[in-house]
């Protein structure tokens, strides 16, 4: 709380009820700063309900080729392009009318580099909403130091639920998570798939068994595709795509028509 006020959530305007929404996934600064801004501008125009902006990092051991080489060059931009840069690029696009809430997917050792109370001051006054940080358990003494800062600028924590999750973990991750649950579709790194994993309903199921609030539940890891993102939307509360955006990132324009075509399969489910 600041001030004895309580502020507001911002990742829970994405997720309007009756509504499936898109989460679209941008690396910050690939190809370049420039062509970064305008992509997630063509995103959020397009229809994505929230954007998840990654942070470049070196050892992403959640992302697969895709993501990992738009760091890479993201990294090796003139300056380098990290956390504080990604800050720098939020705060740009929060003051765009109509912009989405923006998470940012990050992991732990920059997070910690920065220090967890300046980075949940410098974010929110970024217009960040929530953290999603895939090497950052959810029963850590880590976590609980860095949601006692987050939690006081309305800043959510999201934590991921996989297949491979036991029942105890799913219930740590359902009391834990705000903004919203990542359900994990299948194991591995991020990536296109050619088919989406026939249990991927029962493990929306389980999550959606252990859940005590109406935290959301998005899906993502593998979904490539319109019609993809409509079956998982008949599923869940959100659809993430990741690599098949980024992977038409360099071109703005391009950006914008698959992610309208992602929001028209997603919003009409």
């Amino acid at each position: 709380m600041i001030g004895g006020v309580t502020p507001e959530r911002a990742l829970a305007r994405a997720f309007a009820p009756g509504r499936t929404a898109l989460v679209a996934y941008l690396m910050a600064g690939y190809p370049d700063r420039a062509t970064s801004l305008a992509s997630i501008r063509a995103a959020a125009a397009a229809g994505a309900d929230l954007i998840e902006l990654g942070v470049p990092y070196a050892d992403p051991l959640a992302d697969g080729p895709t993501i990992v080489e738009a760091a890479q060059v993201a990294l090796a931009a003139e300056g380098g392009f990290g956390l504080a840069a990604t800050l720098s690029l939020a705060a740009e696009l929060a003051e765009d009318p109509g912009m989405p809430p923006i998470a940012l997917m990050t992991y732990l050792n920059p997070m910690l580099r920065y220090e967890f109370p300046r980075l949940a001051e410098d974010a929110a006054a970024a217009g960040v909403g929530g953290f999603i940080v895939p090497d950052l358990p959810p029963d850590s003494p880590m976590t609980a130091r860095w949601q006692q800062e987050a939690v006081q600028f309305g800043i959510d924590t999201v934590f991921l639920a996989a297949p491979t999750s036991t029942p105890a973990r799913l219930e740590t991750v359902a009391a834990a998570a705000t903004g919203f649950i990542y359900v994990v579709s299948s194991v591995g790194v991020t990536g296109e798939r050619g088919e989406l994993p026939p249990e991927l309903a029962d493990l929306v199921a389980r999550v959606r068994s252990w859940r005590t609030s109406d935290v959301p539940i998005a899906v993502g890891f593998g979904i490539s595709t319109p019609k993809q993102a409509a079956s998982v939307a008949d599923l869940a509360d959100g659809v993430i795509v990741g690599s098949a955006i980024v992977r038409r990132q360099g071109d703005p324009a391009e950006v914008g028509e698959f992610v309208r075509a992602l929001a028209r399969a997603v919003h009409g489910a």
